[in-house]
């Protein structure tokens, strides 16, 4: 299994047993809110914040709480502003992470975040430093037991994608990343969607013993509990001993 589907197989795990709400929507009304902002407020004209309003209901966030994120992001309501920025760096065994966050204040989230990669055994770099080892794809997981790989495989394909994986108890599609939205309205009438979002997959992985596979994943919970922190990608690829 690779290291992004290994990571994508945590977060989903994370996500469906995190009991910390209000921690994982102030993290979602950022995303709704910078996207919003920077495309405006309607999700039939604004692909960005589509994906974050689907991925808000995914994690059960009641609609109040994405419309007040939507009218703060466009002037209707009073709101702190927040911007995207990338922290790149390496973690324990000098493996690469991105770590993508949405801040209103650029020093604390910095300081934060290079804390947390010396603390745990790894360091900060400069902006560049490992995104080159990284590409930016759609990706959409569909339940495999709504359907079989062949006539997943064929549409997919027939809509546009890169790829078809199983992974776990799912199929995964993966796009260029102008084409997530076609493929997937494409796949939409005819599989269960449970989810998609962008991502960025490595170009290779780099394997990790059982040792490091653990600290990789406890750095990567320390940084996940950071509230400023939305997505963190890397390249390893855990060892079938150690479950994510």
């Amino acid at each position: 299994m690779s290291g992004h589907s290994h990571w994508a197989t945590i977060k989903h795990k994370k996500a469906a047993a995190d009991s910390k709400k209000n921690k994982v929507f102030s993290k979602h009304a950022r995303a709704v809110m910078v996207a919003a902002k920077q495309g405006g407020g309607d999700p039939d004209t604004n692909i960005k914040l589509q994906y974050a309003v689907e991925a808000a209901r995914a994690d059960n966030m009641p609609r109040d709480n994405i419309e007040r994120a939507i009218k703060r992001a466009t002037g209707e309501m009073e709101g702190v502003r927040f911007e995207e920025v990338t922290y790149e760096g390496y973690g324990p065994g000098g493996v690469a992470f991105l770590v993508e966050t949405l801040t209103d204040n650029r020093n604390r989230t910095a300081s934060d975040i290079r804390k947390t990669f010396e603390t745990r055994g790894g360091k900060m770099g400069a902006a560049g430093s490992v995104g080159y080892l990284f590409e930016r794809k759609g990706v959409i997981r569909i339940p495999a037991n709504t359907t079989t790989e062949d006539d997943l495989m064929m549409a997919a394909l027939d809509a546009g994608a890169d790829n078809l994986t199983r992974e776990g108890d799912h199929f995964v599609v993966t796009t260029g990343p102008t084409e997530l939205d076609k493929v997937r309205k494409a796949l939409a009438g005819k599989f269960k969607i449970e989810a998609f979002e962008m991502m960025m997959i490595p170009k290779d992985f780099v394997k990790v013993d059982a040792e490091v596979g653990r600290r990789l994943l406890d750095f990567m919970d320390v940084l996940d509990e950071l509230d400023d922190v939305q997505k963190i990608f890397s390249n390893f690829e855990l060892p079938e001993t150690v479950a994510p």
